[in-house]
């Protein structure tokens, strides 16, 4: 597996990351058994890489991570911000330590090597204190390093205006090329490491979906299609399922036909040099192998890579709901 420095940390992580969302439950029922060959193959694949965060599964994904990792050598990224002691409105200091000692007393360690505030409203960011607060909670040895998990470019380029700013968690994908303009350029020129997520754009880009697949009612991509439970960016990238799923048939005329689509999807995030891990998660350990495979590949051609982003914003932007 090849590795990629995370910005100032200096941790050296796969290219290939391991997302935990579904560990938690979010993408329908995930059992212990399951969950923990999933953990396996990724260990086995030389994934080392993991994503994490206290609201996935109520904290069942930590736990089920901290039982696992302990002989592994990996890297565990988790999020706070999310839960309901601090979100919308009630961050304090103090409450980012109890969900930090929660996180650290799940996840098995002393010390989380990386913590990320986990999609704060814009306006806590924009207050500033709550960098402030991370800055002291460092200072206290709770975290190694910490960064942010986002949702728009506006909310990350604010965030690169602290310093104590080790890393940003993006949306970033063929649906989502945003990034790509001015935010990438401005991490990489502050050495702040690029985690991506949604690669996949919650699985429309694996080009395994038609209009009639059904997702599991427990399933984010079922409740909040329309953005009912939290940001619709986060579900398909913003696009409504159908769009997307014609979108996607029209890019398959655009690939390599030669290649899965999720490796080409994947393959597209990781030839921008900034990006230092993209997170993919999944429901089946082997499809972990799949994700690596993408890693190997060549480049796309430069010729392939302006077709996409020309497609993207005469085809896709248009059709995006909420801030990019």
């Amino acid at each position: 597996m090849k590795q990629r420095t995370l910005g100032k940390t200096g941790y050296s992580v796969s290219e290939i990351g391991l997302g935990t969302w579904q560990l938690g439950g979010d993408f329908g029922p995930v059992g212990d058994e399951t969950a923990s060959k999933i953990l396996d193959a990724a260990n086995a694949q030389g994934v080392n890489f993991w994503d994490t965060a206290d609201v996935y599964g109520g904290g069942l994904s930590e736990s089920r991570i901290g039982g696992h990792a302990k002989g592994a050598d990996v890297k565990v990224a988790t999020k706070l911000g999310r839960s309901s002691a601090l979100f919308p409105d009630k961050y304090t200091k103090d409450g980012l330590r109890e969900s930090l000692v929660g996180s650290a007393r799940r996840l098995g360690v002393s010390k989380l090597d990386l913590a990320q505030l986990h999609c704060v409203p814009t306006a806590v960011m924009r207050d500033g204190k709550i960098f402030d607060w991370m800055d002291e909670l460092q200072a206290e040895g709770l975290v190694a390093y910490y960064g942010a998990s986002v949702e728009t470019v506006e909310e990350a380029l604010m965030c690169l205006e602290h310093d104590g700013v080790a890393s940003l968690q993006i949306i970033f994908n063929i649906l989502r090329q945003d990034a790509a303009k001015e935010l990438l350029p401005q991490a990489g020129e502050q050495n702040v490491g690029i985690i991506v997520r949604l690669p996949l754009a919650s699985g429309l880009l694996s080009g395994k979906y038609d209009k009639n697949t059904q997702f599991d009612p427990s399933d984010h991509r079922n409740y909040n299609q329309d953005g009912a439970a939290f940001s619709v960016g986060e579900t398909f990238s913003g696009i409504p399922f159908e769009r997307g799923v014609e979108l996607v048939q029209e890019l398959k005329g655009l690939a390599p036909q030669n290649v899965p689509l999720a490796q080409v999807a994947l393959r597209w995030v990781l030839d921008h040099p900034q990006v230092s891990s993209v997170i993919a998660g999944v429901s089946k350990p082997e499809q972990i192998a799949d994700n690596v495979a993408a890693s190997e590949r060549g480049s796309l051609f430069p010729a392939l890579m302006g077709q996409m982003a020309e497609w993207y914003e005469r085809e896709v932007k248009p059709t995006i709901r909420g801030s990019v």
